[in-house]
């Protein structure tokens, strides 16, 4: 059979690179984005790739307030076997800390449209029908830091968020996985100093992370593998050496 696939944020560099994999694949898309031209572009590569049917939905996915509508659009094609939710923002950490309108949107792109955009797909999801919804979150909400607190508290956020919800479909056939990448060589890093090393992985490496974790039982992956260590290690510092730490 095959799979019909939801792609909220569908052109950010790990969404398209996750749908190049799955158009090889034969899957049918549903791109979801506010960029139209970025989408169509997309949309003809994912057909020149064997996608088995592209269709688009032009919208800005942090509206909270058109969200019942943006849904019944996207669902509009019939519910999806898998959704990927795939939009954020980095935002910018000294103009949030000086900014709280910024900071505002900041946090309601990461995490506040986010967790309600779950709420409505985990709702108009029929009954007994079986699907995955993978979430991209970061290992940036393990543990607040100086460098991205206000992303990160989002991040975090988001991941209690989707914690919950995997507990209250834990028996159902509703499943929900969340991502955890590291650093990723993608447009949004492009301001990072010092980017570049073995810590930063490829938009196609936690793309290929995502289909595996997607067809895997596991609630939780990190991307690449090693940032579990890292960040277990930097969750359990204590306070007074990690607060000694520019990170």
């Amino acid at each position: 059979m095959t799979p019909k696939i939801l792609i909220l944020g569908a052109t950010s560099a790990i969404a398209h690179a996750y749908a190049r994999r799955m158009a090889v694949a034969g899957a049918s898309l549903i791109l979801a984005g506010r960029n139209s031209e970025a989408l169509e572009a997309n949309a003809a590569d994912l057909r020149a790739r064997g996608a088995a049917g592209v269709d688009i939905v032009v919208a800005d996915l942090a509206q909270v307030d058109r969200l019942d509508e943006m849904a019944a659009q996207c669902t509009a094609f019939g519910f999806p076997d898998v959704v990927l939710l795939a939009y954020g923002s980095l935002g910018d950490q000294a103009r949030s800390q000086n900014d709280p309108q910024y900071a505002r949107e900041v946090i309601d792109t990461n995490f506040t449209s986010a967790a309600l955009w779950l709420l409505a797909l985990a709702k108009a999801r029929p009954a007994l029908q079986p699907a995955t919804v993978v979430v991209i979150g970061s290992v940036a909400g393990d543990r607040g830091r100086a460098s991205n607190f206000v992303y990160g508290a989002a991040k975090g956020g988001l991941e209690r968020f989707v914690q919950g919800l995997q507990h209250a479909n834990a028996t159902g056939p509703l499943r929900i996985v969340l991502i955890k990448p590291g650093f990723v060589d993608t447009p949004m890093t492009s301001g990072i100093a010092g980017k570049g090393g073995p810590l930063w992985a490829s938009a196609d490496k936690v793309a290929g992370d995502i289909v595996e974790a997607a067809q895997s039982g596991k609630s939780e992956v990190y991307s690449p593998w090693f940032w579990w260590g890292i960040m277990m290690i930097i969750r359990n510092l204590p306070s007074v050496i990690f607060n000694r730490m520019k990170i």
